[in-house]
């Protein structure tokens, strides 16, 4: 990572159905010298936008190639079936895939959904986007497993849906390429991170020299005394310099016992024969 390489600005690709407005709002709020520009990219294109660097990072659907592409995953989607209202999975509140197996399912070419066995049975032609499979919907032909996501970016009013409990589910990720962590992304994983803008990893942490110099300064009134000083530049005993230890409980400092301080207890003086 090299702050010297980093770009003036940051180039976000983001792929339908994700929502990244409250990242750019805390980034715009925190680094107002770098725009941030949003580049929308289709789900199956966003591996090779990132390769290519068409963005410096992005918020993907996983898996993505994984030999030159970095990935952090940041949440799991629900996913639904997309029926009409008058549809009578509409009466339930969810699904399974056994519950679709007479219906004509859909599967576009973009879909996101990775499959071991397709379920219900299949259309004569596979639609070419998402999109395309919901007009489908809405004519009768099928039904469609989607991201939930997806099925409120491509919401009309005559269609709903239902989770299906025991589909495949579809992960978000931030990604970018593993050679390019540049100063920018490293600021961008800390805000979908959570990090603070005092956070250690981020751009306005304090200075490691601003670290030292504080550290050096309050240090040195916590440094204990060396053994046999007294903090205030006496001994460790009566305070003057060289002084011994305190004598037995009940001492008088620097006397013996049952003595005044400064020496022994004096009495009248004799008088001579």
């Amino acid at each position: 990572m090299t702050g010297s390489d980093a770009s003036p600005s940051f180039r976000l690709a983001y792929v339908p159905g994700v929502t990244p407005t409250k990242w750019v709002r805390i980034w715009n709020e925190r680094l107002p010298g770098v725009p941030l520009t949003l580049v929308p990219t289709p789900a199956g294109e966003a591996s090779d936008v990132l390769r290519d660097r068409g963005a410096d990072a992005g918020l993907v659907r996983l898996p993505v190639d994984r030999t030159v592409l970095s990935a952090i995953p940041l949440y799991t989607e629900t996913t639904v079936v997309v029926i009409p209202k008058d549809h009578v999975v509409a009466a339930v509140d969810e699904v399974s895939l056994e519950d679709l197996a007479d219906e004509t399912v859909l599967h576009p070419v973009d879909d996101t959904l990775v499959w071991e066995r397709l379920p219900g049975e299949p259309a004569f032609e596979r639609p070419e986007t998402t999109a395309d499979a919901v007009e489908l919907v809405a004519a009768g032909i099928g039904v469609l497993v989607v991201p939930q996501s997806l099925a409120r970016l491509h919401h009309r009013k005559d269609l709903t849906y239902r989770p299906v409990t025991d589909a495949p589910e579809s992960q978000v990720a931030l990604s970018w390429p593993e050679d390019e962590t540049t100063d920018l992304v490293e600021e961008f994983i800390g805000i979908v991170r959570g990090r603070t803008v005092n956070s250690s990893r981020g751009r306005a942490a304090t200075p490691p020299q601003a670290k030292a110099a504080r550290t050096d300064k309050s240090g040195a009134a916590r440094q204990k005394p060396a053994a046999g000083k007294n903090p205030r530049g006496g001994g460790a005993g009566s305070g003057a310099k060289g002084g011994s230890k305190p004598g037995p409980k009940g001492a008088a400092k620097g006397g013996p016992k049952g003595g005044s301080k400064g020496g022994a207890k004096r009495g009248k003086p004799r008088r001579r024969p």
